[in-house]
């Protein structure tokens, strides 16, 4: 690992301010964002620390939005030592061994059983209070989607839209925005997949990467599990977890008089606005921050685009227009 001014001044922190004597330090995890996180062993125990350039990111929201999800129940690093003017926070370590890691036909019932409970404590601990998180309002919803177009088709496709097709998307991209705000709002994590869950041995799943939560639709965090970028599962599977999870959501009194109909299409259509979104991150992520493994996970979110596109007349014009500017070849589904 080279050295650079930030790791130096990093280790400094942690040995003269902090007085925690190492030996090694060594990275922890990749990030797509301009966050790092590295190890060290401590009194016989692995601590992180995350190095977050204050000019590139923010640690408030992070040590915030931590405390809020600990009070709900989750099981989320805890923040030990912070250092808000470089950007270095020390933290309690979760383990190495992400859901992504250890998901298969045999494990995944149990493994989404405890994420599944650990969302339903999330949401059900959402009040008046977690308003001060920001609103997942149109803004935002539309301005995630506009990566598709910007990155994923204009840059990393490099076509050229005609008018009509610029029509066709931004009309899908209000549908899919209305979808989201007739959901019932919740706080939402905004990144609930099997590269943020960790498998532990008490309070599974370790959940990380929760500084962008912000208050929207009570399907998203549902989406980004269920339907992973990373991994996927068959539709019949995955529409018997989303049809129990409707169940206790009525149960708990989340939800009212919601069908299982509505509900399930509030999900397909959820999935659609996160997938366009990630199209464009993964793209942007290539072309901008040099960062091309993720392109491999392309041809899986856009086959979920694809296949919803084809479930729900309003998506049709969508469907037609992937079909008019994505080749076949980028279409397979390397799951």
């Amino acid at each position: 690992m080279q050295d650079d001014q930030r790791l130096i001044d990093l280790q400094r922190w942690l040995r003269s301010d902090l007085g925690i004597p190492f030996t090694t330090i060594r990275p922890a995890s990749g990030d797509a964002s301009f966050r790092r996180y590295f190890r060290i062993d401590h009194n016989s125990e692995s601590l992180i620390i995350m190095d977050a350039p204050p000019a590139k990111e923010d640690c408030v929201p992070f040590i915030n939005t931590a405390s809020l999800l600990a009070k709900a129940g989750l099981n989320v690093p805890r923040v030990l030592q912070q250092n808000l003017e470089q950007g270095y926070l020390l933290l309690s370590d979760l383990g190495t061994v992400q859901y992504l890691d250890r998901l298969n036909a045999e494990t995944v019932d149990q493994l989404y059983s405890d994420a599944l409970d650990a969302l339903l404590r999330l949401q059900e601990a959402t009040t008046e209070g977690d308003m001060q998180l920001p609103p997942y309002d149109r803004p935002l919803l539309i301005g995630e989607m506009e990566l598709m177009r910007e990155w994923y088709i204009g840059n990393h496709l490099n076509i050229e839209l005609t008018e009509r097709q610029h029509t066709t998307l931004s009309h899908s991209f209000e549908q899919l925005a209305q979808s989201a705000l007739l959901q019932p709002q919740v706080l939402v994590h905004r990144d609930y997949h099997s590269r943020n869950l960790m498998v532990v041995d008490k309070d599974n799943p370790g959940v990380l990467d929760f500084q962008d939560a912000v208050i929207g639709a009570i399907t998203y965090d549902l989406v980004s599990l269920l339907k992973d970028c990373y991994i996927a599962w068959p539709r019949t599977q995955l529409l018997g977890w989303v049809r129990s999870y409707h169940l206790r959501l009525l149960a708990g009194g989340i939800i009212d008089d919601v069908s299982e109909a509505q509900f399930i299409k509030w999900f397909d259509l959820m999935g659609a606005q996160r997938h366009l979104k990630v199209l464009g991150i993964f793209a942007r992520l290539n072309i901008r921050d040099g960062k091309p493994a993720y392109l491999q996970d392309i041809p899986r979110t856009l086959s979920y685009l694809v296949d919803v596109c084809k479930r729900y007349e309003e998506l049709v014009p969508l469907g037609n227009l992937l079909d008019e500017v994505i080749p076949t070849e980028r279409r397979v589904d390397r799951s």
